[in-house]
């Protein structure tokens, strides 16, 4: 069985294990995203960030709105984060970003783990 959109992750992985590998842990959620940005420009990788997503509630419009920290190939949502620990919470977070876009698949990226950076793959 093949994963959806794996050569698009595996070259997205391969991103966030270079800023990893270059800034470590210990910096905050937003030096990561901005780092990322970089390193997913050099890899040509297309991503938009913070992209308002509204918000609907039985066909209205609501004032919130949801702004993932990256959707790469129009089709990938990413969420970075700088914590010890992925929670159940930051799973809901993105599984609730697929929801609103109607994406399937979502990358939850810790950066505050060590040894190594987490990355947890959320699929609708």
């Amino acid at each position: 069985m093949s994963l959806i959109f794996e050569e698009e992750t595996y070259l997205i992985r391969g991103a966030v294990f270079e800023v990893y590998k270059e800034m470590g842990c210990g910096f905050l959620e937003a030096v990561y995203q901005e780092c990322l940005e970089v390193e997913l420009s050099k890899r040509g990788i297309p991503f938009v960030a913070q992209k308002e997503i509204p918000l609907m509630y039985k066909g209205e419009p609501l004032h919130q709105i949801y702004k993932p920290d990256l959707i790469c190939y129009n089709k990938i949502i990413l969420e970075l984060k700088a914590v010890k620990d992925i929670s159940p919470e930051h799973k809901a977070q993105v599984i609730n970003y697929l929801k609103a876009t109607n994406l399937k698949l979502g990358l939850l990226i810790n950066f505050g783990s060590h040894p190594k950076v987490q990355i947890e793959r959320l699929a609708l």
